[in-house]
């Protein structure tokens, strides 16, 4: 197997980051759908825990990330509700949920493979626990807020995921310097999804009617 990395104190910074950026992407869509102040707070909490749960559920890693350390349950729904009290000064409130939500998308994709990596995972378990704990909380939200998700509209949305977790992996075996390639993965992976977002970059369509066999 491949050399573990250190600790990176870079990642566990950006995680907090990304923490918060998800519980105001939830804020921001709850008020969409007019919510009171607890079911923005209680989404908060899901969107910016739901893809870590699922992953640790998966991949047998206990305790959750967010019951051994509760202090991101008290950031999401912290920064859920702060966003309630802000929102209205901010006039681009689109523009916001997107890049709040792309750093979300690219630091969790970050740790879910550094979780995965730890307990010995194989690659492509560090990809696809990656990609769980990048989505499904962003899933997650646009579920519970009516909303079809991020991850099945036309920009590119999982594939990010992807390529930035096949990018962050490759220090693994190549003993990088850990923080640094956090942040070039960080800054390869938010400017992914951004441009997927400004250019409309899309993955193929599968289109079948039906009425081709007519």
């Amino acid at each position: 197997m491949w050399s573990l990395p250190p600790t990176d104190t870079v990642l566990h910074f950006l995680s907090l980051v990304a923490v918060a950026a998800q519980g105001m992407t939830a804020a921001l869509a709850a008020g969409r759908r007019s919510m009171d102040w607890l079911g923005v707070c209680f989404l908060g909490c899901i969107t910016a825990l739901g893809g870590g749960t699922l992953r640790d559920l998966f991949l047998g890693h206990y305790p959750l990330a967010w019951v051994a350390n509760p202090v991101y349950l008290a950031l999401a729904g912290g920064a859920a509700f702060v966003t309630i009290l802000i929102a209205r000064l901010v006039h681009r409130l689109k523009v916001a949920f997107i890049v709040l939500d792309a750093i979300g998308l690219v630091v969790f994709t970050m740790t879910g493979c550094d979780v995965a990596w730890q307990m010995d995972a194989t690659l492509p378990i560090v990809i696809v626990s990656g990609m769980v704990t990048g989505c499904a909380g962003g899933v997650l939200r646009d579920v519970l807020c009516n909303d079809v998700p991020l991850l099945f509209r036309s920009e590119l949305y999982a594939s990010v995921s992807v390529v930035t977790g096949l990018f962050y992996a490759t220090a693994f075996g190549l003993q990088l310097n850990a923080e640094l390639w956090t942040i070039l993965t960080f800054v390869l992976g938010i400017s992914f999804r951004l441009l997927a977002v400004h250019y409309k970059w899309e993955m193929p369509k599968f289109v079948f009617t039906g009425e081709e066999e007519r």
